[in-house]
């Protein structure tokens, strides 16, 4: 597995038509190599569309998606729905890729072993809780140790214990110089683990950017009850703490500045205090603020008419 720099992947200008219905629209996005990356949206943003062109399983209508390697053995996919069958069992599963993968019976106990799934290798698909069938998607998607994961709604209908541990496979896989482009309809999903955000609303990047960066921009606050509350402001503004917003019900939403500071400061303003309560800020609040459910695809506009000619009909389609 390569530990090199440089892009692993990079999307410049994709579009994606289905007839006249426009999927995504002028998306650019770049996955350094060594990275996470994680695209994430509501349900029909494009997330999964995007991911299909980034394996070859399309092409885009415009634009270009170029990945540094190509290959059987280059890219490990991971799509939804996970494409299991349901009457085998997990060691047959993985015996079915390994040809492809090149991979031999010790390659197929090791995955077994990295992905936790010794101990279910005789039970059948069907018998496995959501999460183990992710882990198998994965195990085959490992067999013939990619460079690049590219994984569809990875975490979809696991729990928080599963959570954690495909938190700590992603983080393993980069830390041997592979790198990983997961997909997430939630945010708080993905947020700690992710080196980078690619935020996607109808069809479109909305937002990208570290975690970090992220949160500065959405910070957690403190809610104060204070009176009177804009003295308390102007308090704060003047000693650096300018990110205070006025709430409608008249507390002082406040940011980067912690109780014994605010405290301190209205103290010395003769502001009374008669309430501070936390206000951390959800992850999936932040999501919210910057998407929004795609209700419909735009359409693709059509040439004008003729004169003589009747209008066209538009058509629009619910995901």
């Amino acid at each position: 597995m390569s530990t090199g720099g440089g892009e692993a992947v990079a999307a410049r200008g994709v579009g994606k038509q289905f007839g006249q219905v426009s999927a995504v629209h002028e998306v650019d996005f770049t996955v350094p190599t060594g990275s996470v990356t994680a695209l994430v949206g509501p349900a029909g943003a494009g997330k999964s569309t995007l991911l299909r062109l980034v394996l070859g399983l399309g092409e885009p209508s415009t634009g270009s998606i170029e990945v540094a390697r190509r290959g059987p053995s280059a890219i490990g996919p991971v799509l939804s729905p996970r494409g299991l069958h349901p009457a085998r069992t997990v060691r047959d599963q993985l015996g079915c890729y390994a040809p492809v993968a090149g991979a031999s019976r010790r390659r197929v106990a090791a995955v077994l072993d990295e992905t936790g799934l010794s101990t279910v290798a005789d039970t059948v698909v069907a018998q496995l809780h959501p999460g183990q069938q992710t882990r198998l998607a994965l195990a085959i998607a490992l067999l013939a140790d990619p460079p690049l994961l590219v994984a569809d709604d990875l975490f979809a209908g696991v729990s928080g214990i599963e959570k954690g541990w495909l938190h700590e496979l992603l983080r393993r896989h980069v830390q041997r110089g592979g790198t990983a482009l997961v997909s997430s309809d939630a945010l708080a999903d993905v947020v700690s683990v992710a080196d980078q955000l690619v935020v996607v609303s109808e069809g479109t990047v909305v937002w990208q950017g570290t975690p970090t960066k992220l949160r500065r921009g959405h910070p957690d606050r403190l809610v104060v009850a204070a009176a009177p509350s804009i003295a308390l402001a102007t308090a704060l503004a003047a000693r650096g703490f300018t990110d205070a917003v006025m709430r409608p019900d008249g507390r002082l939403a406040v940011a980067e500045a912690d109780e014994a500071t605010i405290r301190a400061i209205a103290h010395a303003a003769q502001v009374r205090i008669a309430d501070i309560a936390a206000d951390p800020i959800h992850p999936d609040r932040v999501l919210a603020s910057l998407t929004k459910p795609r209700r419909h695809r735009h359409t693709v506009a059509s040439p004008t008419p003729a004169a003589f000619a009747p209008a066209p009909t538009s058509y629009g389609m619910p995901r």
